[in-house]
C-alpha cells in the first residue's frame, strides 16, 4: 500500500504529521511513540531571536476544544540550531521548521540561518492569532502573503508550505497568494480566534483577551477550509484543526487533503498520530485502494 506523499521534489513516507506548537521540539515525545512512524514532524514556532510569549494564564479548556495565547514562546533561532537541531537531525522522519517573525526581514533571517543545517523544509506561520505584532497581519493580507513567500521561496530550495489563518473572508484567496509566491503547500487551518470570559470576575480567562481555538469544535471549518482550498490551488494541502481519531483524518483526505496535521489531540492521547495511521491504511484495504492519493478529493 501506497501511502507516501510528494511535496516539491522531497517524499513523505505517510500523511500523519504533528503540528507546530502541539509536540515541542521532539524530544518531549521521544520516551511515548515511536518517531520514526511519522510522516513529518513540524517544530515549535523559531523567531529570530527568543521569546518568553504572553502572559499566564495561556491556556483554558473550552467546550470540545481548547483555547491559547502562548505568543510565540521560543528560544529563537541560534539556541534552536545548538540546542534543538542535535536531536531533530538525528530522527528518521522528516522535520519541518515552523518559522515565525514580525517582518519580512525577520522571517528571511530565519531561513537563512537554517539553510546551513538538515532540515526537510520550512512551514512559514502567517497565521498566528494571539501574538501583538507580525503573523496574524501577514496572514489575512493575499498581497503580503505572495510577497512573503516569494522573498522566502528565493532563499531556499527546500520545501516550503505556508500556514493559513481561518480568520479571514475568503480562504481560497490567500492560498492562491500562496501559491502564486511560490509555496510548495499549504497548511489548512491554523487556529480560530475565540475569547473567553470569566461571568464571576468579569473579566477575559485570557490576560490578553483572546486566544486560538483548537481541538474538536474546529474540525467541520477546517474540513469546509480544505474542501475550497483544494478546489483553488494545485499545490498539496496538509489539513489540520481538531483531528482526534481516523474519522477526522479520514474527512480531510476526502476533501481534498493530501497529508495531515494532528495538534491538540497530542496533548490527550500521545499515541494519537500512531492509530490515526493505522486507521488510515485500514481504511484504504478496506475499500479496496492501493494509493492513497486514490482517496484525496474523492468528495465532489
Amino acid at each position: 500500500m501506497d501511502l507516501t506523499v510528494r511535496v516539491r521534489d522531497k517524499i513523505l513516507t505517510n500523511p500523519v504529521a504533528v503540528a507546530s506548537g502541539t509536540f515541542g521540539y521532539g524530544s518531549e515525545y521521544e520516551q511515548l511513540i515511536p518517531l520514526a512512524r511519522l510522516g513529518a514532524l513540524f517544530t515549535k514556532a523559531i523567531t529570530l531571536e527568543p521569546r518568553v510569549g504572553n502572559e499566564v494564564p495561556r491556556i483554558v479548556e473550552t467546550p470540545s476544544g481548547m483555547l491559547n495565547s502562548i505568543g510565540l514562546a521560543n528560544v529563537g533561532v541560534q539556541r534552536f540550531i545548538a540546542e534543538k537541531l542535535p536531536f531533530l537531525s538525528r530522527l528518521p522522519c522528516a522535520v519541518v521548521a515552523n518559522v515565525a517573525g514580525s517582518s519580512v526581514d525577520e522571517y528571511l533571517e530565519v531561513v537563512r540561518r537554517l539553510e546551513e543545517h538538515p532540515l526537510w523544509g520550512y512551514e512559514l506561520n502567517l497565521s498566528c492569532p494571539n501574538v501583538k505584532e507580525g503573523c496574524l497581519a501577514f496572514g489575512t493580507s493575499p498581497r503580503q502573503v505572495e510577497s512573503l513567500t516569494q522573498v522566502v521561496r528565493k532563499a531556499t530550495d527546500r520545501p516550503l508550505i505556508v500556514k493559513l489563518t481561518p480568520n479571514v473572508t475568503e480562504i481560497a484567496t490567500i492560498a492562491l497568494a500562496a501559491e502564486a509566491g511560490g509555496a510548495d503547500a499549504v497548511t489548512c487551518i491554523n487556529t480560530v480566534v475565540g475569547m473567553i470570559i470569566d461571568v464571576k470576575r468579569r473579566r477575559t480567562v485570557l490576560p490578553g483577551g483572546t486566544g486560538g481555538l483548537s481541538g474538536p469544535a474546529i474540525l467541520p471549518i477546517g474540513v469546509a477550509a480544505t474542501y475550497k482550498v483544494a478546489r483553488a490551488v494545485k499545490i498539496p494541502i496538509f489539513g489540520s484543526g481538531g483531528i482526534m481519531d481516523t474519522e477526522g483524518a479520514l474527512q480531510y483526505l476526502l476533501a481534498g487533503a493530501s497529508a495531515i496535521q494532528i495538534g491538540t489531540a497530542n496533548f490527550a492521547d500521545p499515541s494519537i498520530s500512531q492509530r490515526v495511521l493505522d486507521g488510515i491504511a485500514a481504511y484504504l484495504a478496506e475499500n479496496g485502494l492501493s494509493c492513497l492519493a486514490e482517496l484525496r478529493g474523492f468528495i465532489a
